[in-house]
């Protein structure tokens, strides 16, 4: 597909289209002196340079006077070559002197850090000029090919995913036993989903070695790579973005590459995860931009400082929990509309900037990155809930008219309070359930959740989050441990353990991992945690961006152990008609002598494909467990429907029927029992 091909597909932003003919800048804010084009060729050196570099000026639109463009035709330019440039405009940032400044294109689709700005000091735009049009290009002038879209019944539905959340700050051990920290690249990542695929920056790590998919290994169907537009910061994990419209520098440079690639990098790594079913999601900060180009252009219009304007509409964080916090960025101004150009429908009215620019970004990465579900960063801090039910809505709108189905596509927002309002008034397809991971670590602990009095019903709301207040499981995203792995209780799963005084972590590891994937809602695995990972560096100093995960210590026989358990509960999960349904019922409870026992049934109570699980939140023991005769009874064990069969998952093992609903139990130990045929 070529690009000019692409662009007259479906919800195309008619800047795009404009695109093809003109540099195009929107609405820049001071134009006493008319903004200006600076372009020229990459030269390498140390440091490159601009070679050829010319000043062009920019023209106003005779259509729209927020409209500024330079005919490409009419530059000069040479057929076949890149280009790199940058827009110079009058700074509108109110933390800067009023200059002139060279900035990125806004909506440049590339951005190259290797050549920055005299005095700025920021990153050219890149682009080709081919056959008299404008056309997106990679640093090294290879062309853009959009990525495929996932086939829609290889894709799983949302409420059977099993997501996995992957920074792409990684580490790994040197030969002296110290942890080494480096960005994981596009590549690096495609080398856990494509078994014949070697790493690049992490060349020489077993787990990403030709022959092995981890990813696979492991059974999940949807990856979310943590924010991989294009970020400023280099080996951290992407919460700071700069430019929207362009993949990430740093993610697409692996090593060797004479020139990065992050659209053939991105695009191969997602064609690698649609050929083998697995969704592709993106992690999108919509919130604040840091160090982005409209900064400079308009500020006014598109940011806000919001201490300095505390009573401004587009200041107070939704949640009613204070000034919006920037985390170092620029807050998006998402409240205040103005008149003038549409950059997504082409039409002149009234418009709010900041929502039109980040609905076109929208469109470019669902067109030429074929993402099928997106994570919304920090809600509260968007803090416009009108804008964040737009922005579903057209992402679900334009995956319906390019012939997606409902049930496989999900726009999710995180927000650590749970506003379920969001999902009440149809603003989100679904939230992250920050609840689960607070009770999950309590009931390992052997403790009631925090806002529970007792804990058979900590138990109870965390295995459904209807009890919560969700309507149904595909809203919820349960997790044991995010990315957010910074201040009390946060820590990675294996550290938390461990700071509460847990010294044998494996089996309450397991445990946790029992209830997040037998509980209603879609479970998320934080990179590293499926094998106990833990931490290589401070997560309070250095910040916890900077934490990482590190895949080399899968080879330790505990950690292998865990991920052994954890990846044939995923597999049965995804797979599994009971834990695809609400129907959750609670048929045991046993608080006798000192034990925490609970016993939960999934599935539909006439179906045949019923599941079962068995958990021990204490550290009781059955009398002589190890004997042929210890038994452990459990009361209102269901029926064995004709011509099938119980199996136990966690250790893949049939269940005699004499002793189904018997066995012994161990200290916090969970079994996951399901139907299945008697054949099979």
């Amino acid at each position: 597909m070529t690009f000019a091909t692409h662009l007259v597909d479906v919800a195309t932003p008619n800047l795009f289209a404009l695109k093809q003919t003109a540099f195009v800048l929107w609405r820049p804010h001071d134009t006493r002196v008319p903004p200006r084009l600076v372009i020229g060729t990459f030269v390498p050196g140390n440091p490159p340079t601009l070679g050829d570099e010319r000043e062009l000026e920019l023209e106003r639109s005779p259509d729209f006077p927020d409209l500024w463009r330079r005919d490409a035709f009419a530059s000069g330019l040479v057929d076949g070559q890149a280009y790199h440039y940058w827009f110079e405009v009058t700074d509108s940032s109110p933390f800067r002197n009023g200059q002139r400044i060279l900035c990125a294109d806004p909506t440049a689709f590339t951005v190259d850090w290797r050549l920055l700005s005299p005095g700025s000091q920021n990153p050219a735009s890149v682009v080709k000029f081919a056959n008299g049009r404008l056309v997106p290009c990679d640093p090294g002038a290879e062309l853009v090919v959009p990525a495929p879209r996932g086939a829609p019944a290889a894709a799983a539905p949302n409420n059977r995913m099993v997501v996995y959340e992957l920074p792409t700050a990684w580490a790994k051990i040197n030969v002296h036993g110290d942890p080494q920290i480096g960005v994981g690249t596009f590549r690096d990542v495609r080398a856990l989903v494509q078994e014949d695929v070697d790493a690049t920056n992490f060349a020489g790590s077993d787990a990403l070695r030709v022959g092995r998919s981890h990813l696979a290994e492991l059974g999940v169907n949807a990856l979310e790579v943590l924010p991989p537009a294009d970020s400023f910061v280099e080996r951290e994990w992407g919460y700071a973005t700069s430019n929207y419209f362009a993949p990430d520098h740093d993610l697409g440079f692996p090593e060797g590459n004479a020139s990065p690639t992050p659209h053939a990098d991105l695009v191969a790594l997602v064609r690698a995860c649609h050929d083998r079913g697995i969704r592709f999601f993106a992690d999108m900060v919509m919130a604040f931009a840091t160090r982005g180009a409209m900064e400079a252009v308009n500020y006014p219009e598109f940011h806000i400082d919001a201490h300095a304007s505390p009573g401004d509409p587009d200041a107070q964080q939704s949640s009613g929990q204070g000034v919006r916090d920037g985390f170092g960025g620029q807050l998006w101004r998402y409240a205040r509309p103005v008149v003038g150009y549409d950059p997504v429908t082409g039409a002149s009215g009234s418009v709010f900037p900041a929502r039109q620019l980040m609905k076109a970004y929208l469109l470019r990465w669902m067109s030429d990155f074929a993402i099928d579900g997106i994570r919304m960063d920090s809600v509260n801090n968007v803090a416009n809930w009108d804008f964040v039910e737009e922005f579903k809505d057209l992402a679900r709108r334009t995956w319906l008219e390019r012939g997606g189905s409902d049930d496989r596509f999900l726009v999710v927002g995180e927000e650590l309070s749970v506003p379920l309002d969001l999902l009440r008034q149809h603003r989100l397809d679904g939230l992250w359930n920050e609840d689960f991971k607070r009770i999950v670590r309590n009931a390992i602990l052997g403790r009631n959740d925090d806002e529970e009095p007792t804990f058979e019903w900590s138990v109870r709301r965390m295995i459904d989050c209807r009890l919560l207040g969700f309507a149904d499981g595909a809203q919820a995203v349960n997790y044991v441990g995010s990315h957010d792995v910074e201040g009390f209780r946060n820590e990675r799963l294996f550290n938390f353990l461990q700071n509460n005084g847990v010294v044998f972590t494996e089996e309450r590891i397991k445990l946790a991992f029992a209830c997040l994937l037998t509980a209603v809602g879609i479970p998320m695995i934080f990179a590293g945690d499926e094998f106990a990972d833990q931490h290589d560096l401070s997560v309070t100093h250095p910040p916890k961006q900077r934490d990482a995960v590190n895949f080399d210590r899968l080879a330790d026989p505990f950690r292998r152990r865990v991920f052994d358990y954890v990846s044939r509960l995923v597999r049965f999960r995804a797979s599994s008609e009971a834990l695809s349904v609400n129907s959750t019922d609670f048929i045991h409870v046993d608080f006798n002598d000192s034990k925490r026992v609970l016993v939960w049934r999934r599935g539909r109570p006439d179906s045949d494909r019923q599941v079962v699980v068995v958990a021990n939140f204490s550290d009781f023991v059955t009398a002589n467990a190890t004997s042929p005769s210890a038994e452990y009874r459990v009361p209102n064990w269901p029926a064995t429907p004709a011509g099938m069969r119980w199996r136990e998952i966690t250790q893949d093992r049939d269940v005699p029927d004499e002793w189904i609903g018997r066995e012994p139990i161990f200290p916090w130990e969970a079994k996951v029992y399901a139907l299945v045929d008697a054949s099979a």
